[in-house]
Order: structure tokens, then C-alpha cells, then sequence
């Protein structure tokens, strides 16, 4: 699937994860915060200009579309 490339820069290691058990299934949902932080991350590559930006601009608009604003 196209956009997927920038995936790829993430350091997954370097991610702070919640922890849970390992018998304990995640909650599909993002929290608000962290739904700002992906829009932050989309906006920051749209800006980069690079080969995934115009699907990264997309997925901003998305995630802008269906949370209410920081302010």
C-alpha cells in the first residue's frame, strides 16, 4: 500500500508503549493525545515534501477531520 514508506523511519525501539500483560488485548482506539501526536507527525512529513507527503497531507486532513482541536 502507497504511503506506508515513512513507516519505515519509525524507530519502533525508541517508542514509549503503554505496558500491558501479554494476556491483555490493546484497545484499538487512540487516546486524544496521541491523535495529536499522529497529526503533528503527518503534518511534519507533509511539510518534509517527500515522495509520501501528499498521502501523509491526506491522513492529516483525516485525523484533523475527527478530533477536536488542541485549543
Amino acid at each position: 500500500m502507497p504511503g506506508h514508506e515513512c513507516l519505515r523511519r519509525l524507530e519502533v525501539a525508541a517508542m514509549n508503549f503503554v505496558p500491558v500483560e501479554h494476556t491483555v488485548e490493546r484497545l484499538a482506539l487512540l487516546t486524544l493525545e496521541e491523535a495529536h501526536d499522529m497529526l503533528a507527525m503527518a503534518l511534519a512529513v507533509t511539510r518534509d515534501g517527500g515522495p509520501v507527503s501528499a498521502e501523509a497531507g491526506r491522513l492529516g486532513r483525516e485525523i484533523a477531520a475527527r478530533i477536536p482541536s488542541e485549543n
